[in-house]
């Protein structure tokens, strides 16, 4: 081997396992923290916080060995973006476990959970929101479109949703984002403006995904609960003719599905 290309392996292996060794120390302290959550639940929310915040540093860490990869080897590191893959779930997880998982369901179902956050800034929860949003986009754009792992995804984009509206305490935001005095007034407008467009997609990637792949009703049904959700989400803010288009469109689909269903149900092909 050529002195410099021994030169530049030797870098390549130095670079990676100065990651992996970031890698292993965030995975130390995850276990340190959930130890701390086992003995103290009454701090778990905020904890489970910061392991979903340090998900999505690990997360920037396989992004960057799979980006030097390509760099060096010129080829992908597909055990990095599996391993971004699998942590940006995890990330997803802390969040479900801190403000519950619920897609259409009255605030006052997971309310307790969020109170729990009070000390934890609409700011900051946004911006957390934002990072997630990124880091699912940059390990998407990673794999490429003709990834196996593209119908994944949408499952993966909607629990992203999913939590990016149940973070919001919806009973202030319900105030503060119709009120342009209110302190919080601009990053809870774009808190939900955002949380809306997230539904939205759900909605429509659920029925992509039925529709080109699997054929399943459950994957057009959760397309339906991301578009009820949005109504809902129209309604707290007094958005009616929004909540309305949104209830119009669930009930066309509704309609489709059942139909689907029964020619399914004729031919023995339910799935």
């Amino acid at each position: 081997m050529p002195k410099a290309a021994e030169e530049r392996n030797e870098k390549y292996e130095a670079q990676m396992a100065s990651y992996q060794e970031q890698i292993d120390a965030v995975s130390r302290k995850e276990k340190t923290v959930l130890d701390s959550i086992a003995q103290n639940p009454a701090a778990a929310a905020l904890k489970r916080i910061l392991l979903a915040d340090e998900m999505l540093y690990v997360v920037s860490l396989y992004l960057a060995r799979h980006t030097l990869s390509v760099s060096v080897l010129r080829t992908k590191n597909e055990d990095a973006l599996n391993d971004a893959r699998k942590t940006l779930y995890k990330a997803v997880i802390y969040l479900e476990e801190t403000v519950s998982d619920f897609v259409d369901a009255p605030y006052a179902d997971y309310a307790d959970k969020v109170d729990q956050l009070g000390s934890f800034p609409e700011a900051q929860r946004y911006y957390l929101v934002r990072k997630l949003g990124l880091a699912i986009r940059m390990v998407e754009d990673a794999y490429g479109d003709n990834t196996k792992w593209r119908w994944t995804f949408v499952e993966l984009e909607a629990r992203f949703a999913t939590v990016a509206k149940n973070i919001i305490d919806l009973k202030k935001a319900s105030k503060e984002g119709l009120d342009p005095h209110a302190p919080d007034y601009d990053v809870t407008v774009y808190h939900l403006r955002l949380v809306k467009k997230l539904l939205a997609q759900a909605a429509d990637r659920y029925r992509e995904k039925y529709e080109l792949s699997t054929g399943r009703i459950d994957d057009f049904r959760l397309g339906i609960q991301y578009l009820l959700a949005l109504r809902r989400i129209h309604l707290l803010l007094n958005e009616r003719e929004d909540a309305e288009e949104a209830k119009r469109k669930a009930e066309i689909w509704n309609q489709k599905m059942e139909k689907d269903h029964k020619k399914s149900e004729s031919r023995g092909q339910v799935r």
